[in-house]
């Protein structure tokens, strides 16, 4: 944070603000505890993330750029702090093993692939781009 302010980069000021607000809540909620675990930190910060891309979607529909590009640019700024997003083909390869090795074969098998998935992927790939490449695999 005391680079961003001395450089004057609000943008990365802001985003890191919201990063450590975000981190000091759900430090107090789980009763002050040690402190969080490196996943329930990824996680929080990928829910960062994806409320600004989020909002930020909802300002260009409304065709507020001047609203919108303030939240991609610290959704980028937090997302460095994440680990390597895995691509599509290593998402379909983890995929792709897991229904093998369940024996997968529907889409009412998709409740189970994803959870094992999710569980194999976390914090490397999102939840949709998961569940986009599992019903794929099951419908097709």
């Amino acid at each position: 944070m005391k680079v961003a302010m001395k450089a004057k980069d609000s943008t990365s000021l802001e985003a890191l603000r919201a990063v450590k607000s975000a981190l000091l809540l759900a430090q107090t909620e789980t009763g002050g505890k040690d402190g969080m675990s490196e996943t329930e930190e990824v996680k929080l910060l990928q829910k960062l993330v994806k409320q600004r891309k989020d909002s930020a979607a909802i300002f260009e529909e409304q065709g507020r750029t001047d609203l919108a590009e303030p939240e991609l640019a610290q959704a980028e700024v937090i997302s460095r702090f994440l680990p390597a997003q895995a691509s599509e083909e290593e998402i379909a390869k983890v995929v792709d093993g897991i229904i093998a090795k369940t024996g997968a074969s529907s889409m009412q098998d998709m409740g189970k692939v994803m959870g094992l998935a999710n569980q194999e992927l976390a914090g490397k790939a999102d939840g949709k781009a998961i569940s986009t490449i599992v019903k794929q695999r099951l419908m097709g």
